[in-house]
């Protein structure tokens, strides 16, 4: 027994000594706090003066808590109007599994004054006009047509095109090359899950559409203070299957951050999907995995792995970059074309966008159309918690299952969403292929919700990549088997762990 405790101890600590041989990087944010103080970054919570723009006291005493780190100092923060913030001393918490929250990066978010910051944002803005259009009638709706041009013709816009251009087929989408493959909405997202004994359809709470929040400043203004609102009234009668960008705005509104994911791992256990050729059992003659490397084992880890990429995108949030929520900018250019204020920082491109002369037109205000009445929760933007959790836990999948294995019977709903029907557009839709793509869905969804943009999405998920690939490889490291996993970084790159 003194022997297997002496080894205990040394499978801890070669597990810590493993990190402390890795680079620890500098962390660095884009300059916006110095350039344009108390305008160009998240205080949502905060008082707030009568333009929507931060108490330079209390934003003050935001920046002296996170200097020092002590709890006192947490507790010092003034409030608005009660609405509390959501966990910023979570960055600065230790793990016992995976890499330090603050052993990992994430490059500074586009300014404020930036052309990209400005594509982002007309992103959006096209993303609430749109949030009623079924994904499959993209292809054939004029205000997805008009969205397209624009978005092809601004100077920074970086997501997916064909020919330099955007397209129905690719607009909202994400980078990687299952994203562009097959219908909008990911079959982890439309699939029945098998839960032991209950097999339950993926029909989900709808809401009202066209119906739009914070488009009134006075509104708007008393939510950046955490002004408590009424919550969304959701329709739990006629449950539909996800159809549209108000539908999965909904979905990520209400989700456990880890769930798509758990029912991606049951959706493919019970079809029988191959697991990766480095599990150890996939070769042995009288054994099967269970508690490592069978199904507890993936049940429990693409589970794990999620608290600890909340805790490295917090540290990012809070301590590094404090990134404006989208609604808060929307307020910016609220007021900068209405004359309350004079934002001449901010790119002419968002400034001059269609998108924003449209959203002005329906609902008489150039702000944000917001598909939540709250707007966005209590903490800054870059990056997404959503988009950093899907990350790890979608890389777990990766490397558990054979990526290649193309998924049967290919589904998408109908305009409506009130059945599934079978998908007749012949491209191979594979589990690699199909797992990127309900990481891109779950994180966009936020987007079309208006509470994220693009970089919080595609920084985050590689963010949480890094997370998934440093848990992975701990159990490996002290798991008995003689095991490995591989897999297709979000990037393309294949890795073996």
């Amino acid at each position: 027994m003194s022997e297997r405790r002496t080894e205990a101890r040394l499978s801890r600590l070669a597990a810590a000594d493993a990190l402390d041989r890795q680079p620890w990087p500098e962390h660095a944010n884009n300059g916006e706090e110095g350039d344009y103080p108390y305008v160009a970054n998240y205080s949502k919570g905060l008082p707030h003066d009568k333009f929507g723009e931060v108490r330079p006291e209390a934003y003050n005493t935001l920046l002296r808590a996170l200097a020092t780190g002590r709890p006192e100092d947490f507790e010092r923060i003034p409030l608005g109007r009660g609405l509390r913030l959501t966990n910023p001393q979570s960055g600065l918490a230790f793990d016992l599994e995976g890499p330090d929250a603050q052993s990992l990066a994430m490059p500074p978010a586009p300014r404020i004054d930036s052309a990209r910051n400005s594509a982002e944002a007309v992103e959006l803005y096209w993303m609430a006009l749109t949030r009623d259009v079924p994904f499959t009638e993209y292809g054939d709706n004029p205000l997805i047509a008009q969205a397209a041009e624009e978005l092809s013709r601004l100077s920074d816009y970086r997501a997916p095109k064909v020919g330099g251009r955007v397209t129905p087929a690719t607009i909202f989408r994400g980078d990687t090359r299952g994203d562009l493959r097959g219908p909008f909405v990911s079959q982890f997202l439309l699939r029945d899950i098998q839960y032991g004994t209950l097999r339950i359809p993926q029909l989900h709470d709808t809401v009202q559409p066209d119906c739009d929040f914070l488009t009134d400043f006075k509104a708007w203004r008393a939510v950046q203070e955490g002004a408590a609102v009424p919550g969304i009234e959701r329709d739990q009668v006629h449950r539909r299957y996800l159809r549209n960008g108000r539908d999965l705005a909904n979905y990520v509104h209400f989700d456990a951050l880890y769930e798509a994911y758990l029912n991606a791992a049951l959706i493919l256990l019970d079809l029988g999907a191959p697991v990766d050729t480095g599990n150890p059992y996939e070769h042995s003659a009288n054994q099967i995995g269970f508690g490592t490397y069978g199904g507890p084992h993936l049940l429990s880890l693409v589970t794990e792995v999620a608290t600890r990429a909340l805790k490295a995108v917090w540290f990012q949030k809070w301590f590094v970059h404090r990134r404006l929520r989208p609604e808060a900018f929307g307020g910016r250019v609220h007021a900068h074309l209405s004359g309350l204020r004079d934002y001449d920082m901010i790119d002419r491109e968002v400034l001059d966008s269609e998108a924003v002369k449209l959203a002005h037109e329906k609902h008489g205000s150039y702000l944000l159309p917001q598909a939540f009445p709250e707007g966005s929760p209590t903490h800054p933007a870059y990056g997404s918690g959503h988009a950093t959790v899907a990350g790890a836990c979608v890389t777990v999948l990766k490397a558990w299952f054979d990526e290649s294995w193309v998924l049967p019977d290919p589904v998408v709903p109908n305009a409506d969403g009130t059945a599934l029907k079978p998908y007749k557009g012949g491209e191979a839709l594979t589990v690699g292929g199909e797992l990127d793509k309900v990481a891109a869905n779950v994180a966009t969804g936020r987007n079309m919700g208006g509470v994220h943009w693009r970089t919080d999405f595609t920084e985050a998920v590689l963010l949480g990549e890094q997370v998934g690939i440093g848990v992975l490889r701990d159990h490996v490291r002290v798991n008995h088997e003689d095991a490995s996993f591989g897999l297709t970084r979000f990037d393309g790159r294949r890795v073996t762990i």
